[in-house]
Parts: C-alpha cells; sequence; structure tokens
C-alpha cells in the first residue's frame, strides 16, 4: 500500500471537535509534535471521511477505537453484533494508503487518560484513519503508536462510548489557510 505524505502543514493550533451519538469530545492536536499524523486526520476530518463511522473497539480500561470506513455501511447493531467476530473485517479498513510513523520522534509521545492516538497493524509505519482514545494512561504504548492529540473536553462522552456508537462528524478548528 502507498505511503502518503499529506499537503496540510499543521500550525499546532488545531482543535479537533469529535461529534459521537453519545456527545462532543474537543482535542488539542498536537501539529508540532506529529505533524503527519495530525495533517492526515485534519484532511480526512475535512472530506467527511469519519462522517457515520462507528466505533468498533472497546476494552474497558484501555481504548475505545474508530475511523474503520469498513463501518460506514452497517447500523449501529450491525457493527456490535459483527465486531463479536474476529473475521467480520472491522478494524481492517483504511483510506487507501498509510502513513509514517511518529512516536519514535515526537518528543511527547504519552498515552495519557484521553490521549488521541493512531492505530496500525504489525507495520509501525501502516497507520491511516483508525484512531483510539485512551481510556487512562496507557504508557506501553508510548513506544509503538503515535499520539497526535490530547482530549481537553469530553472525558465523560469518552467513558460512556461503546461499540456501534456512531461518528457523526468531525470538525478542527484553527485550520492553517
Amino acid at each position: 500500500m502507498a505511503q502518503y505524505t499529506p499537503s496540510y502543514q499543521p500550525g499546532g493550533e488545531e482543535v479537533a471537535i469529535i461529534k459521537t451519538s453519545k456527545g462532543a469530545i474537543k482535542v488539542a492536536l498536537a501539529g508540532k509534535d506529529a505533524p503527519i499524523h495530525v495533517a492526515n486526520f485534519v484532511e480526512l476530518a475535512n472530506k467527511g471521511f469519519y462522517e457515520d463511522l462507528k466505533f468498533h473497539r472497546y476494552v474497558p480500561g484501555f481504548v475505545i477505537q474508530g475511523g474503520c470506513p469498513n463501518t460506514r455501511k452497517f447500523t449501529p447493531e450491525e457493527v456490535i453484533e459483527k465486531a463479536k467476530n474476529p473475521c467480520a473485517g472491522l478494524g481492517t479498513g483504511n483510506p487507501g494508503y498509510t502513513i509514517k510513523e511518529e512516536y519514535s520522534t515526537n518528543p511527547n509521545n504519552k498515552h495519557l487518560d484521553g490521549a488521541l492516538a493512531m492505530a496500525r497493524s504489525q507495520d509501525p509505519n501502516s497507520a491511516g484513519s483508525q484512531f483510539y482514545l485512551c481510556l487512562g494512561s496507557q504508557s506501553m504504548l508510548d513506544d509503538g503508536y503515535t499520539v497526535f492529540g490530547q482530549t481537553t473536553e469530553g472525558f465523560d462522552v469518552i467513558r460512556s462510548l461503546r461499540v456501534g456508537d456512531v461518528i457523526e462528524g468531525i470538525e478542527i478548528e484553527n485550520v492553517n489557510d
């Protein structure tokens, strides 16, 4: 799969408003620390890529994960059912490309409570569109997954999210022109 370099140049002040069926989450994006991940996320959000995707993975005390385009065609109830079957294809979708890892260069790559990070497969450079929000500190992930934002508001929403909940859209504030 082709490696993608986003054209958007983060200014470092970007904020993501992740609108879900359970409420909104406000995340300060780390454009200076993880510019490729932030630029990719901004571009996907601005294209409407995340609209109507569902969260497909929930591990209590660990993470809630979404951003898999394979969830778009399913109802929340179907996602809940399919998430029980590891062969259903949930969690395997991507935007048609991958991006380079930045956990090795990000000086603030800390999986704190509410951290926004990019999921990937075994290949360190395989992230694309799937992201997760940490449910508590997950420092064991610091050396293998890129953190590109930190929740500032909506921790209660993060804690209420479950498999099948809908990402209604993601708005980016303070976008560089």
